[in-house]
């Protein structure tokens, strides 16, 4: 092992061990690994599939240590059963690692996790021994969290934002936000799936699609789209392949694939979690934040991240604004006595699936307590949404902030935005097969001056907040806004890309400003989540009235991995026209006037 490797695990309170080795500490041996692996080969062979796969697993992934089942189990229940000697952090890794292999990589395929940390076991072991000798560090000691790949870690694995540009040596540094939950004693568990470039390379993309690691589905229904673009991270979270992950946003990337995976998204204040090592498109909008299966794993996660770096000055305007425990925050009765505007010009019409199982959510806010504003919409929705503003901003900072990004990153075979372009058309069967590189063209082309950037970056951040959502929050006092965060999944479809219907994620996203969405109900077996949104810096306040509305509503159940749905034509579910996605842009690109806000970045 290399000096620099070994001052990298003495960092991290690890020791350097073979998997051999770690696996002396418990947990699952590598012939039960063989054993899974080889009936998961079985069951694929024969179409297992919906519950039939789930119950393969079920039986075979030895789950009995922690009263029946990893399953579903939350960051409390795991640490419980840590701290009585029921299951250790070892146990708990081979665990997930067999459910991955089962579920994941056989049976269902998935396709959710892209790449396994090959140190991960010897990590949960050493923590297994430093809980013995001192206890646990905290809420996340021994528990194993995947995140996306476009988030740098300085180990054994890869960060290649999905593309086969990017694959070759590990980045030299963690990202600040991974080096955080090193520090806290979480594990990490491997990669995620995600869209490619975070759905920022093409008008036509599929959300969960990328170079490396192919289309990644949705477990509730498995030819469905699970969004995107931290689409792996939350599916993964959705079928208990890890306790949490971290995904990232630029709109809606975080809170789209948590509503379509029945899962708990924060997106938060953009400044208040540090993107340095993060593969990027926006400094104006990127932001990292945690995917969970309850609010309060959500909040565990979040608090961990938080806190000022030097590498990124954006978290400089988060020092009095930020918590090491969120979890201080969660209220099952967080709805009693809060004022919840109901945003609905722009959010409500488009589905019909979506605006049934909204009208519950709010009725369901009223009977825990609220008291619900309705409506309070959101003044220049309607502004924002015809403005180029973001657009600009997004295309003009992502060249630039990429190839900052990558002089970070030697030994990959590329170095500028140029390059990846070049790297795509030479790969093309590869990289090029479904849909092409419009944006990463446009982006090249430097088709804005930096007075229009300038000015779009005033005025969206204008309309987004401080006119927007600032100023309905103002007008009817309001302690958060709600909105449906998007529509059941649509069937993913690689040859025409994305069929996306409405989100309600655009408005924040320009702002800066949080967004925690919350499972609010199932079409058709498809989950649909609801939005709590508020100003800066409020995730004590998001976290508080969604933990109210997970508490009164209890709406998340587990996916089944089935195969298709199968619908009769009376009860077909209906697409309306039109739609939220980069697509919309192509045909007004020369006034770069997208007819709605882009989704899924």
């Amino acid at each position: 092992m290399s000096e620099s490797r070994e001052k990298r695990q003495a960092e991290r309170g690890t020791e350097p061990r073979t998997v051999e080795e770690a696996q002396g500490g418990g947990g699952v041996s590598r012939r039960d690994l063989l054993r899974w692996s080889a009936l998961a080969g079985a069951g694929a062979s024969l179409g297992v599939a919906g519950g039939e796969a789930e119950a393969l697993s079920e039986a075979e992934v030895g789950e009995s240590h922690i009263g029946g089942s990893i399953v579903e189990a939350s960051i409390v229940d795991l640490q419980s059963a840590m701290a009585d000697g029921r299951l250790t952090s070892l146990g708990l890794v081979n665990r997930y690692l067999a459910r991955i292999q089962v579920l994941d990589r056989h049976g269902a395929r998935v396709r959710s996790v892209l790449e396994l940390n090959p140190d991960a076991r010897a990590i949960a072991h050493a923590l297994d021994r430093e809980r013995r000798a001192s206890g646990p560090r905290g809420p996340l000691h021994g528990i194993p969290i995947l995140l996306k790949d476009n988030i740098d870690t300085a180990d054994s694995m890869m960060t290649t934002a999905g593309s086969l540009a990017l694959v070759g040596a590990a980045p030299l540094e963690d990202l600040t936000v991974a080096a955080k939950l090193r520090a806290a004693g979480a594990v990490i568990l491997g990669k995620a799936n995600l869209s490619e470039w975070a759905n920022f390379r093409s008008f036509n993309s599929s959300s969960g699609w990328s170079g490396r690691g192919g289309q990644c589905k949705n477990p509730y229904v498995l030819d469905r789209n699970p969004c995107g673009s931290s689409s792996g991270s939350a599916a993964a979270v959705a079928a208990s392949f890890a306790a949490a992950a971290l995904g990232t946003e630029t709109d809606g990337s975080i809170v789209c694939p948590a509503s379509a995976n029945a899962v708990v998204g924060i997106k938060p204040t953009v400044g208040l979690t540090s993107r340095a090592g993060v593969v990027p498109i926006s400094a104006t909008q990127d932001t990292v934040g945690p995917q969970g299966r309850t609010v309060g794993d959500a909040a565990a996660v979040l608090g961990a991240l938080t806190g000022v770096d030097p590498r990124d000055p954006a978290t400089q305007a988060s020092a009095g604004n930020s918590f090491s425990d969120y979890t201080a925050f969660l209220d099952p009765d967080g709805l009693q006595g809060a004022r919840i505007g109901v945003a609905r010009t722009g959010f409500v019409g488009a589905s019909e699936e979506t605006d049934a199982i909204f009208e519950s959510a709010v009725a369901a806010m009223a009977a825990a307590g609220a008291t619900i504003v309705d409506p309070a919409d959101i003044p220049t929705i309607n502004q924002l949404n015809a403005d180029p503003a973001e657009l600009i901003v997004l295309v003009f900072e992502f060249k630039r902030d990429l190839n900052t990004y990558l002089a970070t990153r030697p030994g990959i075979p590329v170095a500028s935005l140029a390059d990846c372009i070049q790297f795509n058309l030479d790969n093309a069967d590869r990289e090029l097969k479904f849909f092409l590189q419009e944006l990463f063209d446009l982006a090249e082309s430097d088709p804005f001056t930096e007075q229009q950037y300038l000015d779009a970056l005033v005025r969206g951040r204008m309309l987004a907040g401080e006119q927007g959502i600032d100023a309905v929050m103002d007008q009817f006092n309001l302690d958060a806004l709600v909105a449906p965060t998007n529509s059941p999944a649509w069937p993913t479809d690689l040859i025409n890309g994305d069929h996306f219907v409405l989100g309600s994620s655009s408005a924040a996203a320009v702002a800066g400003y949080p967004l925690i969405t919350v499972p609010a109900g199932f079409s058709f077996g498809l989950p649909v989540g609801i939005t709590f949104m508020g100003r800066a810096w409020s995730e004590p306040t998001l976290i508080k009235v969604a933990s109210g509305f997970e508490a009164a509503t209890q709406v998340r159940r587990r996916p089944k991995f089935v195969p298709t749905l199968r619908l009769n034509k009376s009860a077909a579910v209906r697409r309306p026209a039109g739609g939220a996605n980069p697509q919309r842009w192509l045909s007004r690109l020369e006034a770069a006037v997208p007819t709605r806000r882009p989704l899924g970045l």
